[in-house]
């Protein structure tokens, strides 16, 4: 069976990983319990999905093109437009239903800081929605911080060895590593389960705790677990298997990085798991970014519209945003994508 890299559901993964996100943050700003179908969502955390898909998928993609130029002209065309019309878009929204100004020197400051990635809420923003003025966009800044570590340490292990089985050796034991300080780092903080919030927030919002997921996917890319025959079509195994270490496991700092590590081997069995699907539902659009993106925007307009207590509420964020997703990935981030295709090969030519 020709088993095609390329044939996968990363973009329905990538979907129902942004809709978790949507959801998980929804019901409490909302005051509203979370429903019981949505107890079993709160096992599969969308940012966990997300970083590993990115580790296997980008680290494909550098070593596909080991131009550093294209590869982060590639990442910045995917992640910036759309982030850029996101902030404009936030500044109108907010200017308009709120006396907030955006007339000052620190707004300008705040305002060129989100353009290029770093994320944060300023004190004149902090009386907007529920006390942040996109929470969702937070993980931007360790995206961007993935992206330019990975080449580095691409750089590094290349150094050590020509053979790709060394390599890949030397890199794991820099996953372990980070998987190690992880677990320190949740240890010292005492950290919550699945949260990191008494980690202070300078290492919270760095690669240093988080870059083990993102590594743990380039490594399952390295090895081409997707192959395997205990991957390949396993994707409701994975579920099953996954489900019962999360249920019959108790979630500790013990427990917690390995549990959200079988949750990646899970994630990417499904990517490979009848996986034409994505492709026959969607057919090459994906608006997962822009729902994760304006969610963020559409919840504080709710929150500050005091449109509480109500569950239909829930519908109105979640057919806002994935009407916005809509709009993003049809004007901006499909022509940005096909301008992307056309660079790429030209540089190749």
């Amino acid at each position: 069976m020709d088993r095609d890299f390329k044939v996968n559901n990363f973009d329905l993964l990538r979907l129902f990983a942004a809709l978790e996100v949507v959801l998980l943050h929804s019901y409490p700003h909302l005051n509203l319990p979370y429903p019981e179908f949505f107890k079993v969502i709160l096992n599969f955390p969308g940012v966990t999905m997300f970083f590993v898909m990115s580790g296997f998928l980008i680290s494909a993609s550098l070593e596909r093109n080991q131009d550093l130029g294209v590869y982060f002209k590639n990442r910045a065309f995917r992640i910036f437009p759309a982030l850029w019309t996101c902030i404009i878009l936030t500044v109108i929204v907010i200017a308009s239903i709120t006396d907030i100004s955006f007339l000052n020197v620190q707004a300008i400051y705040w305002f060129i800081a989100q353009l290029v990635g770093l994320i944060y809420t300023p004190a004149f923003l902090k009386s907007f929605g529920f006390g942040s003025y996109n929470g969702s966009l937070w993980t931007i800044p360790l995206e961007l911080q993935f992206y330019v570590v990975l080449p580095i340490l691409y750089f590094l292990i290349n150094k050590l060895s020509a053979k790709r089985v060394v390599r890949t050796i030397f890199l794991a034991i820099i996953f372990l590593l980070f998987c190690i300080i992880t677990y320190l780092l949740k240890v010292h903080y005492d950290a919550d389960n699945f949260s990191f919030n008494n980690i202070p927030k300078p290492l919270r919002y760095s690669f240093i705790p988080n870059i083990y997921l993102f590594l743990f996917g380039v490594l399952m890319q390295r090895l081409n677990i997707y192959k395997s025959n205990l991957i390949y079509g396993k994707g409701l195994f994975w579920l099953i298997g996954y489900l019962a270490i999360s249920y019959l496991i108790p979630t500790s700092n013990t427990t917690y990085i390995f549990k959200l590590l079988c949750l990646g081997v899970a994630t990417i069995s499904f990517a490979y798991t009848l996986p034409t699907l994505s492709k026959k539902i969607f057919k090459g659009n994906d608006i997962s970014y822009g729902v994760y993106i304006y969610h963020g925007l559409v919840l504080g307009v709710v929150v500050q519209l005091h449109l509480l207590n109500n569950s239909l509420y829930i519908l109105v964020i979640l057919g806002t945003t994935i009407l916005l997703a809509t709009l993003s990935w049809l004007c901006i981030e499909k022509p940005i994508m096909k301008i992307k295709r056309k660079t790429t090969l030209t540089k190749a030519a």
